[in-house]
């Protein structure tokens, strides 16, 4: 109930004063009450073209540095051993033979690391960004099979990694769950995700299910997920004078600035992080015990450290996607309308993180109900920590909700996107709230229209040969978030150029290409004319790359940049001025310049201002307001998502033949980017469905398949064409009229799949992935 009390209390009790406060902080369209954006009113040519990524020629190239690309003088390659028991403590390590091998320069362990305090899990502070809450490197004792017990450095990674081999260890091992079953029969505890309790309760659902006169109610599982990001995690490290620099490869280098500040015992100015490429994120590039170690190691030696994991010790040291178990119940009335929907079960978690798996997300919004019942519940395992990644929540919630929806429209001899429509809410099922746009029967009916969805036949009926053909669909959601402490340094100079800087990062999305054409809009020159810096974290701000909501943060911050600077800039400008008597908000950016929107002759350029002024630059830096939007409005994206498979029938192999996503994330900046972002979700969504599993072996707590050659994400064969449209209507209360596209790709896709493998065969899978085992 916590929640629902807590957004009732934000949207009812607060709602008069915090629009007033936001309205006076910052008057653009995005925030209530206040005058239209000026980037809705102006627009020069840049936002909304497909435009390449500005780092593409960089990376195929092959002059974009990664983490693991940089080199120091005197610089030795480390390599880690890791635990093989899940709980207990070593009690002998021989380090002789490793340390007496060709080109060791240094083994460490618990008995010789630098002490070091623990690191500050994720979000437990507003800079905090730890993955797991455990010291590292510090005492005997092992928590999980795959814990880092060793570092080597050597002169060449293939000398560290054979002396590596060479350590030899013995344990005592202390009794351990590496069980879903046995920690659910030792007890489950309430899920809290982000300090909010997993819980919600409204009306009499159990009441009401039971009088329903249609119903479903079933049990749908889930498996362990791991990153698999292109890029391995790898950091290069040096000490200078005390202080630590660190090439990371980062969703958050703020955040792992400051934490790698307390885990060490310095000022935060002493540390600096950059991350400049990433190949690959999706929630897992944040700070675990690799970077530590490789500073520790990197102390100890007093040479700078290379440390790049390879693909198994990615599977060992970065968490991944928690199993999760949840029972999905749907009661209707005779016309389809839903009465109850309860959506609740257990999620798998490491014993030193706060990271439950929050699958109740989707049913928090998507659909009206008469009565709801939300929860999660979370056994606990020895185990590495989970984390986030791409959708957490959402990616396999959207799974088990809308399979269940499927079900109930085949019961009801309705169609599955007319169940859907007929249960849209007018507003927020939990607040009350308005939603701030919600376009989700356009983007259906735009979506079977373009995809065919008129052509659906029977489970069972269309084949051709040894195959069954079906198609399917679901609903994909995600919500909008704006994260606080977002800043941004922005430059004009005389000569017409500019420059961003903000302590932020671009994982492959896009990220700096799309900030660039907006800030040019915003300004009114040539997107050549603007620089954009980021992944370092001695640039302003505080906002990591994850939750789809950089895009938001960026471009709140931006603007309140922007806004700084012209007010400077009309005050540079004086009595002698084409803009004179001209305010913040009856100005904006044309022809390298300022000029009236009510009459665009009334114009100046920057050049001009500046050169009168005698400045060759003009620099501000400022912070967004915070994130007062979602107290007033419910703000979602949400998709259409269409599938067509076929399976064999005499193999049971499911294809994927054909995807269709239909999106609703208000404006989009770049189509050509945001189309990556849409068709890279739902290849990750495919792989969710159909093909990814990590082999949890709970004898021993040890994950099995450890390599792409037995972890098995999509390939090309596995991939079919996949078009993508949206409806592209801005909203008016998020930044630039955008919502986060990086992970509403990925929602809705798995069930999809299974509804569409449903009505090829008639056969209901509920259990991911759908291989070709259960399908025979």
């Amino acid at each position: 109930m916590t929640i629902l009390t807590e957004a009732k209390q934000k949207v009812q009790g607060a709602a008069n004063a915090a629009m007033a406060k936001a309205i006076q902080i910052a008057p653009d369209g995005w925030i209530p009450g206040g005058v239209p954006d000026p980037l809705i009113r102006e627009q020069h040519g840049n936002v909304g073209q497909p435009m390449s990524r500005l780092d593409g020629p960089l990376k195929v190239g092959g002059k974009a540095r990664y983490a693991g690309e940089f080199v120091f003088a005197d610089m030795v390659y480390a390599a880690v051993a890791f635990s093989t028991i899940p709980r207990g403590r070593i009690v002998e390590m021989d380090t002789v033979a490793a340390e007496a091998a060709p080109g060791v320069v240094l083994v460490m362990t618990h008995l010789n690391a630098p002490r070091m305090a623990k690191v500050p899990l994720f979000m437990s502070q507003p800079k905090a960004a730890g993955g797991v809450d455990l010291p590292v490197m510090q005492d005997d004792q092992i928590h999980w099979n795959g814990q880092p017990v060793a570092v080597v450095l050597a002169d060449t990674q293939e000398r560290a990694d054979h002396a590596t081999s060479l350590i030899r260890i013995a344990y005592e091992a202390n009794s351990s769950i590496t069980s879903f079953a046995q920690a659910k029969v030792e007890g489950t505890e309430p899920g809290v995700f982000m300090g909010s309790p997993l819980d919600i309760t409204i009306g009499d659902p159990d009441g009401a299910l039971t009088v329903a006169p249609h119903k479903v109610d079933q049990l749908y599982v889930t498996p362990r997920h791991n990153h698999n990001a292109i890029e391995l995690h790898a950091c290069t490290v040096t000490w200078e004078d005390g202080n630590l620099r660190l090439h990371d490869a980062s969703q958050l280098v703020t955040h792992t600035a400051w934490s790698l500040a307390q885990v060490f015992g310095i000022d935060e100015a002493q540390v600096h992080v950059t991350s400049p490429f990433v190949g690959g994120g999706f929630g897992g590039k944040g700070l675990w015990h690799h970077q530590v170690l490789a500073a520790a190691a990197s102390k100890l030696a007093g040479r700078p450290v290379r440390l790049m994991l390879s693909r198994e010790g990615v599977y060992r040291v970065v968490g991944g996607r928690a199993a999760t178990e949840q029972r999905v119940a749907i009661g209707a009335d005779d016309d389809g309308r839903f009465t109850v929907l309860h959506h609740s079960g257990t999620a798998v978690m490491s014993m030193h993180n706060q990271m439950p798996e929050p699958f109740i997300f989707p049913a928090m919004s998507v659909y009206a109900a008469g009565a709801l019942q939300l929860k999660v519940e979370v056994a606990s395992l020895d185990m590495l920590a989970n984390t986030f990644m791409r959708g957490p929540g959402e990616a396999v919630g959207t799974f088990a909700l809308e399979s269940a929806i499927d079900e109930l429209a085949e019961t009801m001899g309705i169609d599955p996107i007319e169940l859907r429509l007929k249960n849209e809410p007018e507003k927020d099922p939990l607040t009350g709230a308005p939603f701030s746009s919600r376009e989700v029967e356009k983007a259906f009916r735009d979506g079977a229209e373009r995809f065919g969805w008129s052509k659906r036949q029977a489970p069972g009926t269309r084949r051709e040969g040894e195959w069954l053909f079906g198609i399917g669909v679901s609903t994909g959601t995600y919500p909008y978030y704006r994260m606080p402490g977002g800043a941004a340094r922005l430059t004009i100079r005389q000569d017409g150029t500019a420059i961003v800087d903000i302590a932020a990062h671009d994982l492959g999305m896009g990220t700096a290409t799309a900030q660039t054409q907006v800030t040019a809009d915003r300004l009114g020159v040539p997107m050549d004319a603007v620089t954009f810096n980021y992944g370092d974290s001695a640039l302003p701000g505080l906002v990591p790359a994850g939750g789809s909501q950089q895009t938001a943060s960026i471009g709140a911050a931006v603007i309140a940049a922007h806004r700084k600077l012209v007010a400077e800039l009309l005050t540079l400008a004086g009595n002698d001025s084409p803009l004179a008597g001209l305010s913040v908000d009856e100005v904006g950016g044309l022809n390298g310049g300022l000029a009236s929107f009510a009459d665009d002759t009334r114009h100046e350029t920057y050049a001009s201002i500046l050169s009168r002024a005698q400045r060759e630059e003009l620099s501000v830096e400022a912070e967004a307001p915070q994130p007062l939007e979602t107290q007033h409005w419910s703000m979602h994206s949400h998709a259409a998502m269409f599938c067509e498979v076929k399976v064999n029938v005499v193999t049971g192999e499911p294809r994927v033949t054909r995807f269709l996503g239909s999106f609703d994330c208000g404006r989009i900046l770049n189509p050509k980017t945001a189309s990556s972002q849409f068709r890279g979700g739902i290849i990750m969504g495919i792989g969710l469905a159909l093909t990814e599993e990590t082999m949890f072996d709970e004898r021993s707590g040890r994950i099995m398949n450890p390599s792409l050659a037995e972890y098995h994400v999509p390939v090309h064969l596995d991939v079919p064409e996949i078009d993508v449209i949206w409806t592209d209507i801005p909203d008016p209360h998020s930044p630039m009229g955008a919502r986060g596209v990086g992970e509403i790709g990925i929602t809705g896709v798995a069930a999809a799949i299974a509804n569409a493998i449903y009505n090829a065969t008639g056969k209901r899978v509920r259990d991911l992935p759908m291989t070709l085992d259960k399908l025979m």
